[in-house]
């Protein structure tokens, strides 16, 4: 039965009057949902695995399991990993070579005082729900490390935990098993109907395997939310680029003649848009992200619309299914990556580009 995880203002230090490991990180994760815990290395989000695992001694703050307090260090409250009902999955595979691939899946469940009929009831189970009943007797040295890594997954889902942790569990395959992998772990946590913690630096990972994505740095948790509203409200500058906003455009905001707000090339009087009513900025310097994808490439006319502008390609590099293009604008350079397996456009080519205001978010800079 799949369990809520809600933790409040988690703390970790590793030693007295150091920087944080994980500082006052608020997070709840809702019955049956995945998180997906995204940042760099050293930012966090392992540590705040393994304060959930109980692998790690909180120092602050309090996380509960369904409902269950199991870390309280306020008021001398752990609780041992081995009675917190978790699964967890690594980056090694973490089989015991010597066995089985049935072995592997029933030897955490002799300890549950099960029936030896019970026991493999539930070992069958869990290697149908990962896509191995058929390898059952098979040695798990025999396997590929996508299949180890399906049956380390299948043993942690056969005793029914209350919540899953996964710390990097693809890191170790190569990129095609790791995308294959990755597109099926989703359905797989699914179909077991357990909460699951997913930590991870890939934002690919995370956006397929995630309801909810986490972004950390330095201990901190920037932002907590669906996919699509990360990637396309980012609350954070660091939040838009570790998502993919590589194109950030310096700019300076004045009132118009109508009153509203525009945004106008840093250094020259070029108007680049006029801001939406709902954008909460004051005049003075700010930064506008948009992903690559999001910026429109034109054909170069005399006469262009108010809301595209005149940029040169510095390069083109062709993907086959995508062009990456490198533009100049106004003495920035722009990145935009344009889908199709045909290049629309040359290098020192001039163009129209076009700043859709869906797409962009803006920070300030004072």
């Amino acid at each position: 039965m799949s369990s809520e995880l809600v933790i409040k203002n988690l703390m970790k230090h590793y030693a007295a009057g150091a920087k944080p490991a994980v500082n006052d990180v608020t997070i709840t994760i809702e019955a049956g949902n995945i998180l997906a815990l995204l940042g760099p290395s050293g930012c966090g989000k392992t540590t705040t695995l393994r304060s959930v695992a109980g692998l790690d001694h909180p120092t602050g703050g309090t996380i509960s399991i369904g409902g269950r307090i199991v870390a309280d260090p306020a008021n001398g409250l752990f609780v041992p990993p081995q009675h917190r009902n978790l699964g967890m999955v690594f980056q090694s595979y973490a089989v015991w070579p010597h066995m089985t691939v049935r072995e592997n899946v029933e030897y955490p469940l002799k300890n549950k005082k099960l029936s030896r009929k019970e026991i493999h009831l539930k070992a069958a189970q869990a290697l149908e729900l990962v896509g191995l009943e058929e390898y059952a007797d098979r040695p798990v040295v025999a396997l590929s490390g996508g299949q180890m890594q399906r049956v380390a997954l299948a043993r942690s889902l056969s005793y029914r935990p209350s919540l899953l942790l996964l710390d990097e569990p693809l890191s170790n395959l190569d990129a095609k098993l790791r995308i294959r992998l990755r597109d099926d772990l989703r359905k797989i946590i699914k179909d077991a109907g357990v909460t699951a913690l997913y930590v991870t630096h890939d934002q690919a990972e995370a956006v397929v395997i995630g309801d909810r994505i986490g972004v950390m740095k330095d201990g901190q948790l920037l932002q907590h939310d669906a996919p699509a509203a990360l990637y396309n409200h980012p609350r954070d500058l660091f939040v838009a680029n570790f998502t993919g906003a590589a194109t950030v455009l310096n700019v300076q905001l004045r009132k118009t003649e109508d009153s509203t707000l525009g945004a106008f090339i840093d250094g020259c009087d070029t108007q680049l848009m006029t801001l939406p009513l709902e954008v909460a900025a004051q005049p003075g310097p700010a930064q506008i992200a948009i992903r690559p994808e999001n910026v429109r490439l034109h054909e170069l006319t005399a006469s262009p619309p108010h809301d595209q502008h005149p940029a040169r390609i510095n390069s083109r590099q062709y993907l086959g299914t995508q062009t990456l293009y490198s533009l100049s604008f106004h003495g920035q350079t722009i990145d935009i990556v344009e889908l199709g397996t045909v290049p629309r456009f040359s290098e020192g080519q001039e163009v129209l580009i076009e700043f859709p205001l869906e797409c962009l978010t803006v920070f300030t800079t004072h």
